[in-house]
């Protein structure tokens, strides 16, 4: 039996959970998200509570699970609370600034880069630029923006120079000694 599927997904005030036959919908006051599931997965809303059952123990439906009962618990925390992702930009001269819905940064290169904001995010900018703070409901668009942001410049081990995420940690390594 999967340890993660069979606990049940606590519904708070304020969302409303709806299945029907191939989607489970969950709208809040952040908004609305929808995803599509497998017929080997059966869901149940009952008062407050989420239920994911299986309906055979094939291994596919062993496999999804717990899978749509993660995915259901992401949908309801992203729509009452929210998701968000801090990047911290680190080099003389990285800076980053939101110009409409693109973000715009310098990152050591000779020309800028640009990269589209999804409508369904918030991106801010704090620190004179050195942070960006990505918002959203959607746990994965929201991930998903923030690799593609820190792709552009990664971490180097050296000066720790580039894009990281807030709690990330460098392994930073010594130089050159020069000694011959």
């Amino acid at each position: 039996m999967s340890r993660i599927g069979i606990r049940p997904v606590q519904v708070p005030q304020g969302v409303k959970v709806a299945v029907t036959p191939t989607t489970v919908t969950v709208e809040g006051p952040k908004g609305k998200l929808v995803q599509e599931y497998i017929p080997e997965v059966e869901f149940v809303v009952a008062g407050n509570q989420v239920s994911v059952t299986r309906k055979n123990e094939s291994k596919q439906a062993k496999a999804f699970h717990g899978l749509y009962r993660n995915l259901v618990n992401n949908m309801v925390i992203g729509v009452s609370q929210g998701f968000k992702r801090v990047l911290v930009i680190n080099g003389v001269g990285y800076r980053a600034e939101v110009q409409g819905n693109i973000l715009v940064m310098s990152l050591g290169f000779s020309t800028d880069f640009g990269v589209v904001i999804p409508k369904e995010l918030s991106v801010t900018i704090e620190a004179n630029g050195q942070k960006v703070v990505v918002v959203g409901a959607d746990r994965a668009v929201v991930g998903k923006f923030a690799s593609e942001v820190r792709s552009l410049r990664e971490p180097e081990p050296y000066k720790g120079k580039g894009i990281r995420y807030e709690e990330e940690k460098i392994r930073r390594k010594v130089g050159k000694t020069g000694v011959k």
